[in-house]
C-alpha cells in the first residue's frame, strides 16, 4: 500500500512532462505556458528555470545538466478545453505558437532546435546509445488516413522514422530489454523493429482515459490516468493498483523517482498541481541521458 499523496507544487499551467533529477529535485513543464519548472519536493518550493515558448510538453535529462524538451507548437487551451478554463488553479497566460520540434535547454535555461518539422512532438525517452525517441501525434484530433508517427534522433544528427499509422501516439517509454513502448489512444502498443505493432493492451481500465507513463524494474506500467486523477499501475494486460490523488484533476503524466527511485511523482495539467507518494512498493526503471553535443 502506497503513502498518502502529497501536494508538492501548485500553479503550473497545464503541468506536464516530469522527471527526477541527480540533485535531488523534478523538473516539469508547462504545456499552457511554455516553461520548465524546477521543484524541490521536500520544501515543497518551484522555480521557473526555461522559457521555451510554444507547448513544452515533456523533458528529458541531459548529461550536462540540461535538457531535451518535446515542443509541440503551442495550445490554446481556453478553446480547447472551454469547459476546464475556470478550473486552472491561475489564470492561464496566452498562448505563444512556436515551432514544433525537440528543443535543447542548456544548463543556464537558453534554448535553442535540434530538430524542426514535427507536427506536434508530445512525449520521449532516450535509449542506452544516446537515441531520442519521440512522439509525433496530429496537432488536434484524429484525421483519417491516421498520421501520428514515433520518431528516432539519432546521435550523429539524423531523424529516423520508427513506426507510423498512429491514431495519436501519446506516451513513450523503454522497458527493461529496450523496447519500445507507446500510448496509442486508450492503450498501450509494443514497437518492434521494422514498424511492426502489437497491442499489449487496447484499453486500460473500463473507461478510456490515459495520457504518460513509466515503467518500474518489474515490468509493470504506470500509467497517468487523465480524468481519473490518479496513476494506474498496469501488470499482465490487467489494471492492478490505482493511487488517486484528492479532488478532481486531469492527469498527464508520472514518473519515478527520490533516493531510492521508489517514489511516484504526478503531475496535473488541471488545475496545474504535482502529487508525491513517497513510496509505491516498486522502483522505477535508470534513466538513461541524453549526451550533449555542445
Amino acid at each position: 500500500m502506497a503513502a498518502e499523496p502529497i501536494l508538492i507544487a501548485e500553479g503550473i499551467a497545464f503541468a506536464e512532462g516530469p522527471v527526477w533529477c541527480d540533485d535531488g529535485t523534478l523538473v516539469v513543464t508547462s504545456v499552457a505556458e511554455g516553461a520548465l519548472y524546477r521543484i524541490w519536493p521536500l520544501e515543497r518550493r518551484k522555480a521557473k528555470i526555461a522559457d521555451t515558448a510554444g507547448g513544452a510538453n515533456s523533458a528529458w535529462p541531459a548529461d550536462d545538466g540540461g535538457f531535451v524538451v518535446t515542443q509541440n507548437g503551442g495550445i490554446d487551451f481556453v478553446r480547447l478545453l472551454p469547459d476546464s478554463a475556470a478550473k486552472f488553479s491561475e489564470p492561464l497566460p496566452p498562448p505563444r505558437f512556436a515551432e514544433p520540434g525537440l528543443q535543447r535547454v542548456a544548463p543556464d535555461g537558453t534554448v535553442s532546435y535540434l530538430v524542426t518539422g514535427m507536427q506536434a512532438p508530445n512525449d520521449l525517452v532516450v535509449g542506452a546509445d544516446g537515441t531520442v525517441y519521440f512522439t509525433d501525434p496530429p496537432r488536434f484530433g484524429r484525421p483519417n488516413p491516421p498520421p501520428g508517427k514515433v520518431r528516432a534522433l539519432r546521435p550523429d544528427g539524423t531523424v529516423e522514422l520508427v513506426a507510423d499509422g498512429f491514431s495519436y501516439c501519446n506516451g513513450i517509454a523503454l522497458e527493461a530489454d529496450g523496447a519500445l513502448v507507446v500510448v496509442e489512444g486508450a492503450g498501450l502498443m509494443r514497437l518492434h523493429p521494422g514498424g511492426r505493432k502489437e497491442w499489449i493492451l487496447e484499453m486500460v481500465g473500463e473507461r478510456p482515459s490515459v495520457d504518460g507513463f513509466c515503467v518500474d524494474v518489474e515490468g509493470r506500467f504506470w500509467m497517468a490516468a487523465g480524468s481519473f486523477n490518479g496513476v494506474r499501475a498496469v501488470e499482465d494486460g490487467k489494471v492492478v493498483e490505482f493511487l488517486a490523488a484528492p479532488g478532481e484533476g486531469l492527469t498527464t503524466n508520472c514518473c519515478f523517482g527520490g533516493a531510492d527511485g521508489r517514489s511516484m511523482f504526478m503531475t496535473n495539467g488541471v488545475p496545474g498541481s504535482v502529487w508525491m507518494w513517497e513510496d509505491v512498493g516498486a522502483r522505477g526503471l535508470t534513466l538513461h541521458k541524453w549526451p550533449a553535443r555542445g
